[in-house]
C-alpha cells in the first residue's frame, strides 16, 4: 500500500472537516461532493493549482462554520435548461 503525500493528505482533511461541517446544513453535502469530484480530475503534479484550491477551500470552509450561512443554493442558467 503507497504512502499518501503531504498534500493529498491535507486534501483529504479538507474534506473530511467540509462534510462535518455541512451536516447541519441543507444542500451543502452534494456540492461538496461535486466540487471535490470535478476538482480530482486534477493532475497530482499541478501542485500550484492543487494548492490554490486548498487556501480557497479553507477560506470556504471558516465561511461555513458561521452562523450566518445556513445552507447553499444552486442557480439553474434558464437557457441551459430550456436546450437540455
Amino acid at each position: 500500500m503507497s504512502r499518501r503525500s503531504k498534500i493529498q493528505i491535507q486534501v483529504l482533511k479538507l474534506y473530511k472537516d467540509f462534510l462535518r461541517v455541512s451536516k447541519d446544513k441543507p444542500g451543502v453535502k452534494d456540492y461538496i461532493r461535486s466540487e471535490f469530484r470535478k476538482n480530482a480530475q486534477i493532475a497530482r503534479k499541478d501542485t500550484l493549482h492543487i494548492e490554490h484550491l486548498l487556501r480557497r477551500g479553507e477560506r470556504q470552509l471558516e465561511l461555513l462554520k458561521t452562523k450566518e450561512v445556513q445552507g447553499v443554493g444552486v442557480f439553474v442558467d434558464d437557457e441551459k435548461k430550456k436546450t437540455e
